[in-house]
């Protein structure tokens, strides 16, 4: 069958790709697994700075793809809470044994926790093997309504979302300001809607994505240029107060700043994106912080719960789904997703194995 495998690290002074579409072996379920086929796998940012840096923690060779949805053609696992036929969705993060993290229930801080796609196969191939783990921890989660296999995909980044969300308590009165529009920019938008915020802006500097944004239910779509008139714009869309909630979706220290600066006294702000690896501290203006009394919070990754309510949201049909799958291609012409994840041109990429 097709997949798209991660080859290993880039050699440094040649052009070579770190991933590509070839033939490899059927998987094969052993005791204690299940067999997927593939109906929808979408694409990530995290597919995206691989295929472009490589990443040293991804154990080459491996088939990518983590945002999935598929069908049970298999099964070796009769405890296993889903059978043959069941469509599903799957949380990726397989934790091994309980730690500090998962005995607070956050799975995404445990210590080990290995991933699909990083520590085995994921969904870009036509079949995928459940580890024995994915089934015994419950991983997967039964679809049970006619809901589009790219709409469920989403589950995986969605639930991060809302990781970033459980600490921001977004309410009826509250002003939310989303820095970067792109997919989780506007995953974020929309969540703040969901839970009744009273405004809600998206920024960014490209004008292409800002035009897609205002495809959502969102109060402005604002262009961030040097001269810093974004923030002016806010203040007088706000009324000279800020946002009670600002969100940093985008990887940039600028951000960060502008974040601290658009806040309202008392407000939330959350740096969900993280900074290059390369580049990753940042000169902050914390007296924001200090004569503003913000409230800082990070975010990583998502836990089971998260993953959860994100699958009932999608499963819902309550959120837009829709509007964030913007482009659908064949497994063959992976390559093509990331220039236009790249320019703007596209928010969520669905991959059809």
């Amino acid at each position: 069958m097709k997949a798209a495998v991660y080859t290993g690290m880039p050699i440094p002074g040649q052009k070579s790709t770190t991933v590509e579409v070839r033939d490899v072996p059927e998987p094969a379920p052993k005791d204690g697994e299940l067999l997927l086929e593939i109906e929808a796998c979408t694409v990530c940012g995290t597919d995206l700075r691989t295929f472009r840096h490589g990443d040293p923690k991804i154990q080459a060779p491996r088939i990518l793809g983590h945002e999935l949805c598929a069908r049970v053609i298999e099964s070796r696992a009769p405890e296993a809470n889903v059978k043959v036929g069941d469509r599903v969705a799957m949380y990726t993060v397989l934790v091994e044994s309980a730690d500090r993290g998962t005995e607070r229930g956050r799975e995404n801080l445990a210590m080990n926790r290995p991933t699909l796609s990083y520590h085995y196969d994921g969904a870009f191939a036509r079949r995928m093997v459940v580890p024995a783990l994915g089934v015994s921890n419950q991983c997967l989660f039964l679809v049970t309504r006619e809901t589009l296999p790219e709409h469920l995909a989403l589950a995986e980044p969605l639930g991060s979302c809302l990781n970033a969300h459980s600490r921001l308590r977004i309410g009826l009165n509250d002003t939310v300001v989303v820095i970067g529009a792109g997919p989780l920019g506007l995953m974020h938008a929309c969540l703040a809607r969901l839970q009744g915020a009273r405004k809600v802006f998206v920024v960014d500097t490209n004008p292409v994505r800002l035009e897609l944004a205002e495809r959502f239910n969102i109060d402005g779509a604002i262009l961030s240029e040097s001269t810093a008139s974004h923030r002016e714009e806010l203040r007088r869309l706000t009324e000279g107060h800020g946002a009670d909630v600002v969100i940093v979706a985008t990887s940039s220290s600028v951000a960060q700043n502008d974040a601290l600066d658009i806040a309202a006294k008392a407000g939330r702000v959350s740096f969900f994106a993280e900074l290059p690896k390369t580049a990753p501290t940042a000169a902050l203006n914390v007296n924001h912080i200090h004569y503003k009394e913000l409230e800082i919070t990070g975010s990583y990754s998502e836990k089971k719960s998260d993953f959860q309510a994100a699958f009932a949201l999608l499963h819902s049909g309550r959120f837009p789904a829709e509007k964030l799958i913007t482009h659908r291609l064949p497994l063959e012409k992976l390559h093509d997703a990331f220039p236009l994840m790249e320019s703007g041109e596209a928010l969520k990429i669905c991959i059809t194995p």
